[in-house]
């Protein structure tokens, strides 16, 4: 059977009360690397940029060093950069993805076949 649909798990870190970090959370910080701003990011999102910034404040808060350095715009410009903490926590988030894909590739197929069909426009 030709399934439509990605089979790839989501995965979301939680760790206490807060979602540490989840696909939108990573997504975020990766359009921070590309865009190098909050707003650039959240443009590219399609977010507002409030709603980028009180993600980006929660991982720096959640975590033990920030994710996501920041500098004050101005003249001079202004933006933003992942942290070297950031990446750390994004590779590590990309490598248990990866590796619970691996762990349930059989089990997720097996589930998918239990849904409809996608049907694409």
């Amino acid at each position: 059977m030709t399934k439509a649909r990605e089979e790839t798990p989501t995965l979301r870190i939680l760790l206490g009360a807060a979602i540490a970090l989840g696909p939108g959370k990573v997504a975020l910080l990766e359009a921070v690397d590309r865009t190098g701003s909050i707003s650039g990011a959240a443009r590219e999102m399609g977010m507002s940029y409030r709603r980028a910034w009180k993600l980006i404040e929660a991982m720096n808060s959640d975590f033990k060093s920030p994710l996501v350095a920041t500098n004050a715009g101005g003249s001079g410009g202004g933006g933003a950069q992942v942290t070297a903490s950031g990446f750390e926590a994004l590779q590590r988030y990309r490598s248990m993805e990866q590796k619970a894909g691996k762990a349930v590739q059989r089990e997720i197929s097996d589930f998918a076949d239990l849904l409809k069909p996608t049907h694409k426009s």
